[in-house]
């Protein structure tokens, strides 16, 4: 399942996709029929992908992909608004480990909402891409980070100071009082 460049926005219902990145945050589109164009700005909104989130587990985290995966197989899902106890019990089965005490009710509905958006959506039957692997003698270049800044240009060394212009006063206008 390909998850990369779809992000939940804090506060903004559904799913995003992210389009491109600009100087200050990213332009979104939305997943449902409405195709809604929204600029999140990195300074203010909470983004976050979902081929990075985790659900609490007693050992350790659950990838949600790895969910999403058992979910695809699961007959039974219960609708988004059914009961805790509904809930609990599908999640038992997609999720074995979760941390109880730590998934609320909420945490679940809104997987199982973000199931139903991705469910028949192209994107989620496509394999996820995978990073090259490096063999005998090949060298694999780091990613780059689309959020640095570019590097600051040295000044060069021959380069004398630029000379400042004297400072003048001149006098007051006579005909201003005051």
């Amino acid at each position: 399942m390909n998850l990369s460049g779809i992000v939940s926005v804090a506060g903004k219902p559904g799913l995003w996709k992210a389009l491109v990145q600009n100087k200050s945050g990213f332009v979104l589109e939305s997943l449902d029929a409405q195709k809604i164009k929204l600029i999140a700005n990195l300074s203010t909104a909470k983004l976050a992908a979902l081929d990075e989130i985790t659900i609490f587990g007693d050992a350790e985290d659950i990838k949600l992909t790895d969910v999403f995966e058992r979910m695809k197989t699961a007959t039974n899902a219960p609708d988004a608004k059914a009961d805790g106890t509904k809930l609990r019990g599908f999640f038992r089965e997609v999720a074995p480990g979760h941390d109880e005490e730590k998934v609320y009710a909420s945490d679940m509905k809104k997987i199982l909402n973000w199931f139903n958006i991705l469910k028949d959506m192209p994107l989620f039957s496509e394999e996820a891409p995978k990073a090259p692997e490096a063999g005998e003698g090949e060298k694999v270049a780091a990613p780059v980070k689309v959020t640095d800044k570019p590097k600051p240009v040295a000044k060069k060394a021959n380069s004398a100071p630029k000379a400042q212009a004297p400072k003048v006063s001149a006098p007051k206008n006579p005909s201003k009082k005051g």
